[in-house]
């Protein structure tokens, strides 16, 4: 029987990926689209102690459910039908360039049938702003959070982080009960945790166990290049309890559920959690930015097994080697080669690969690493300045955005897959539809998965930030589009009033 990785959130279809380990290589670093504003900054309670071991011994935590409890919130998510492109399905064969020539590079559209969604999330601040994960709010229309007490409000995105599967949403609330972050990093195999969530949308739920793991990596973000460090767990979580509270015994945030690695899709015992001080620096920054900057170092580097020490002629395994530089980043010209090994970043020692990748993309892009590495046998010191990765994650607009002009639109970066997908030329210039309400404006005007829209009122959009820009900032009920679709360069006019539907 196969092993799959499964997330949490709880769809009519359900979201399972096939578990495989994987190394994560080179340092990863951009993505998100840009607030049009800068929000004040978030301050999270935090308390750095050590958790109180006394607590270990009573025989009831209900004191501390009762406290942390309605920190704990269902998020609730529906999407609207959309058509999309048949080779965006996951039927077989439908990309293959054989089957796309008969229609003229261009594949057919399918419609995409409603759907709603079960997560949790976790109130980081009194003024509304909500942690979960990103699969529970991604492609959603529409979200709705059920506090504790029965009261409902309808939630935005602030900003989501695939590389984390972290997103931060916000309701217009006052005098919320924010929950107090614990140190993470001072987490210990053994130590008793809390589970809190909506398993199945059953209602708020509490299960216990412990910390069975620290640092695992179980290759479910490999897709995005993201970031692993999960805690794993045994306190029994389900399909529903992702974005909710792994807490300790004082009742402090130490993780976000994720994931659950499972042979039949439920619990057997293997929880995931994204740490906490993973989440409070990825929050602060979708809060304050609406995305998140990572350092970035230009290598692909590896474990070292023990066959990889005997051929190098290492006294151990501790360290990280640097199977690939990448040419002209960071590590290039700071003079880092190929077969050396990193041993210790900015006076951290380095005992594996995933510690130079977390230590890295924790600095800010121009921050100084200083590497001590093994070259032939010898010491070497070689200080680097970390750089940001170069093109982003593809940033979808919301499709739920009302404050913009294109709604039910979203759009990304057009990069090389996208340019494949779609038959885009070199030339052009702008951000690719990805998915069309089927009720829009937009749909009504034309528009398309694959379409690339090149201007908005006159303006040049060259990625799918400025678009989302362009189109909040926008005046009126009608929009003029320079688009490039099947193959020419074309006007359209998406009219919210439902008047004329396009002009050329």
């Amino acid at each position: 029987m196969n092993t799959t990785i499964s997330f949490l959130s709880h769809r009519r279809r359900a979201l399972v990926v096939a578990g495989a380990l994987a190394l994560l290589g080179g340092l990863v670093a951009v993505h998100g689209a840009q607030s049009s504003h800068t929000p004040p900054a978030l301050a999270l309670q935090r308390d750095d102690h050590p958790v109180t071991r006394g607590q270990l011994e009573r025989a009831s935590f209900s004191d501390v459910v009762k406290r942390v409890s309605p920190s704990v919130v269902k998020i609730t998510t529906q999407t609207k039908a959309k058509r999309v492109a048949a080779d965006g399905s996951p039927f077989p064969g439908l990309n293959d360039p054989m089957l796309r020539q008969f229609f003229g590079g261009r594949m057919p559209e399918m419609r995409q049938e409603p759907m709603s969604g079960l997560g949790s999330g976790v109130i980081i601040s009194a003024d509304g702003y909500i942690v979960t994960n990103n699969h529970v709010v991604d492609g959603a229309d529409t979200l709705t959070v059920a506090l504790s007490d029965g009261r409902e409000f309808t939630a935005k995105v602030v900003g989501r982080d695939p590389l984390t599967d972290i997103a931060v949403v916000k309701v217009d609330a006052k005098n919320l009960p924010a929950i107090t972050f614990a140190n993470s990093s001072k987490a210990e195999v053994g130590d008793r945790v809390l589970a809190i969530g909506n398993p199945f949308g059953i209602g708020e739920t509490v299960t216990s166990g412990i910390v069975s793991a620290l640092g695992r990596q179980v290759g479910i973000l490999a897709d995005v290049k993201g970031f692993e460090n999960f805690i794993q767990t045994d306190a029994a979580i389900n399909p529903g309890n992702s974005g909710g509270a792994l807490v300790d015994v004082d009742g402090r945030l130490i993780g976000i559920n994720s994931a659950i690695l499972s042979r039949n899709g439920g619990f057997q015992g293997v929880g995931l959690a994204v740490p906490a001080d993973m989440v409070s620096d990825v929050v602060t920054n979708l809060v304050a930015h609406g995305k998140v900057v990572r350092g970035y170092l230009g290598v692909n580097i590896q474990n070292i097994t023990p066959a990889l020490a005997d051929s190098f002629g290492l006294k151990n395994r501790e360290g990280a080697l640097v199977g690939e530089v990448l040419p002209d980043g960071p590590a290039d010209k700071a003079g880092l080669k190929e077969g050396d090994v990193i041993t210790s970043v900015n006076g951290q020692p380095v005992t594996n690969a995933s510690k130079v990748q977390m230590t890295v993309t924790s600095l800010a892009p121009g921050a100084k690493i200083d590497l001590d590495v093994l070259r032939d046998g010898k010491v070497a010191h070689v200080v680097a300045t970390a750089g940001e990765r170069p093109g982003a994650h593809k940033v979808d607009a919301p499709a739920n955005d009302d404050e913009g002009v294109l709604n039910g639109v979203a759009v990304a970066d057009l990069d090389r897959n996208a340019r494949q997908q779609a038959d885009v030329p070199a030339r052009i210039k702008g951000a690719v539809i990805t998915n069309v309400d089927a009720d829009s404006a937009a749909a009504r005007a034309g528009l398309n998965p694959g379409d690339v829209i090149l201007e908005i009122n006159k303006q040049p959009v060259h990625n799918a930030q400025e678009a989302v820009e362009l189109s909040t900032k926008a005046e009126g009920k009608k929009t003029l589009l320079k688009l490039w679709s099947r193959g020419s360069t074309i006007f359209v006019v998406v009219d919210e009033t439902g008047g004329d539907k396009a002009s050329d």
